[in-house]
């Protein structure tokens, strides 16, 4: 992200409380809401378009019509979602959880809001519809087993780190195989820490939040209605190893890229076992910063 200003970069402080917030205390912040009006619970949300008013404004491109969306969605996720919980206490996956799933998927893949903020800064975006939906999953739907818990476990590293051995030989000889990868020496330098945190926070944590915690987690929920438990975490691992990699498919590429898709899939039955071994994000988004670091880094 490009162009900040002193406000911008205060407005992007405050935007990632939320998931700071709900990542250290979930379950705490959960069972206060719980105790608020329905009607207050859905439309607490719509303070989030708060962001956008404040970044478009500063940069004079805000526009009405922008500002009713991002005023709206946040609100109809909560609606949507206080429904699901209702009348799917078991929590085995509504129609409402696969439709905000896709919407938010497609809006954030096919950069569909983009236009509506000032250049450089459309990651804030993205960052809006995070919250939304963390707010939605977190304190009106309660999702269990996501593992959005961010008080780190050595397991997170040990299987973090176990899955990225894995994968790395795989993805490496393939990638060069494919042409997709180009091995250049760089020196290790302290800078590289940094750039690993940010790669952690801004990219890894998201995906994770939304291919792992969500996707998988209710595809398993779901397919256990008709499969063995273990046959619904294999074939929920690799349809959400699928979407995952198709999500990559205009990335780097203004044509269907085909090798970003092929590895963004096999990446993603790695990361879904670093998550699914003890359901836990930080496990797969360490196996997923990491190798996104190395990439950048030697690649």
């Amino acid at each position: 992200m490009q162009n900040f200003t002193s406000l911008d970069v205060t407005t992007l402080a405050v935007e990632l409380l939320p998931a700071l917030v709900l990542g250290l205390a979930g379950e705490r912040a959960a069972k206060a809401a719980a105790s608020w009006p329905r009607s207050l619970r859905c439309v607490i949300p719509v303070i989030l378009s708060g962001f956008y008013v404040v970044v478009a404004a500063s940069h004079h491109v805000f526009s009405w019509a922008w500002f009713a969306l991002y005023a709206s969605v946040p609100s109809a996720i909560a609606v949507l979602l206080t429904f699901a919980a209702r009348n799917d206490p078991e929590q085995r996956g509504r129609w409402q959880d696969a439709l905000i799933l896709l919407a938010l998927g497609l809006a954030v893949d096919l950069r569909w809001l983009e236009r509506a903020w000032p250049p450089g800064l459309s990651g804030m975006g993205k960052l809006l519809l995070v919250d939304a939906g963390l707010y939605g999953f977190v304190i009106i739907r309660q999702l269990r087993g996501t593992g959005f818990d961010f008080h780190f476990h050595w397991s997170d590293w040990k299987s973090g780190l176990r899955e990225l051995a894995f994968f790395a030989p795989i993805v490496i000889s393939l990638g060069i195989a494919l042409g997709f990868l180009h091995p250049h020496a760089v020196a290790l330098k302290f800078s590289m820490i940094g750039k690993w945190v940010y790669i952690f926070v801004f990219v890894a944590v998201p995906e994770e939040l939304f291919f792992r915690a969500w996707v998988q987690n209710l595809l398993e929920r779901r397919l256990t209605l008709r499969l063995s438990p273990g046959a619904a975490r294999r074939v929920a691992l690799v349809g959400a190893s699928l979407l995952f990699g198709l999500s990559h498919f205009n990335k780097r590429s203004i044509h269907f890229n085909w090798r970003y898709v092929l590895l963004a899939t096999i990446a993603g039955i790695f990361y879904g076992r670093a998550w699914r071994e003890n359901r836990r994000v930080p496990a797969s988004t360490i196996t997923h910063a990491t190798v996104d670091a190395i990439w950048t880094f030697w690649f």
